[in-house]
């Protein structure tokens, strides 16, 4: 695995909400859309939220959340976890995906 960059929570939130949040929420409680809700990522199992139905290759993967796993998988989704429905190409730069994880750790617990 590459070397993960320190990340900018400040601008991950801004990659966040251009790109993300059209899918995904990150407050306790909030909504499901095509995404899941994100609040209490860091440490749960792919698959895992209830009230979401998630695709048999995310709730079969075994990923536990964290910011290497994260890191990864942001570089390319369906390439992480084939058959995902996630359906984003990834962020290519190290710094944008290390900068999403710097605010998804602020946001989501």
């Amino acid at each position: 695995m590459t070397d993960m960059p320190e990340g900018n929570a400040t601008n991950g939130e801004k990659l966040f909400k251009g790109r993300c949040s059209s899918c995904h929420t990150v407050e306790k409680g909030g909504e499901q859309k095509q995404g899941p809700n994100l609040n209490g990522l860091f440490g749960r199992t792919a698959g895992t939220v209830s009230t979401y139905k998630y695709s048999p290759a995310n709730q079969q993967s075994g990923v536990v959340w964290g910011e290497d796993t994260l890191f990864e998988y942001l570089l390319n989704p369906k390439k992480y976890i084939p058959k995902t429905k996630m359906n984003f190409p990834g962020f290519k730069n190290p710094q944008d995906r290390a900068d999403v994880i710097a605010y998804l750790k602020k946001a989501t617990v």
